[in-house]
């Protein structure tokens, strides 16, 4: 003969497993998508194989998108010295005054920095400009540009940049 608290428990597996099965069932409330990346308007920045001066700035301009919610983005730039891929746009660009063997860097750019985006946007354009030091290394950086949705998938976009001595 069964417990009272047999039965109970039974029960509450039974609601518990329903509820799990009603939710995982409605694919109308799943985010199955990653975020994209896009061009804001015909025009996007920084692009492969584009150049900044050391001191100057690099103008950010992309949007993100999502079909259900945006969560947050993050950029990174780092120096590509050692010609490395990450396997999405970026290119080797042979910048001016850069050699083709590997070198060390001495003095490399890193920045990386995350970029809350407001709670309930499924789009939203991102337009400023980063600071570069004045006494990084020149040469060959990927910039590197991920969004992240509110379920947590993910979407990677690398281009390659150079930097090159102010005139």
């Amino acid at each position: 003969m069964k417990t009272l608290k047999t039965i109970m428990n039974s029960r509450l597996f039974s609601v518990l497993l329903l509820c799990a099965l009603c939710v995982s069932c409605n694919p109308q409330d799943k985010d199955l998508t990653p975020p994209e990346i896009l061009p804001v308007g015909e025009m996007a920045s920084p692009l492969n194989c584009q150049e900044f001066p050391c001191g100057g700035f690099i103008p950010f301009t992309y949007a993100f998108s999502d079909d259900h919610e945006l969560g947050s983005f993050n950029l990174e730039v780092h120096s590509n010295a050692d010609h490395h891929t990450h396997s999405t746009e970026a290119e080797d660009c042979h910048h001016e005054g850069e050699h083709e063997d590997e070198h060390e860097p001495v003095n490399p750019w890193i920045f990386n920095q995350d970029y809350a985006i407001p709670s309930g946007k499924t789009y939203y354009e991102a337009d400023f400009r980063i600071p570069i030091p004045q006494d990084v290394d020149p040469g060959e950086y990927h910039f590197m540009i991920r969004v992240t949705d509110a379920s947590g998938w993910q979407q990677i976009r690398s281009v390659s940049i150079g930097l090159v001595e102010a005139e």
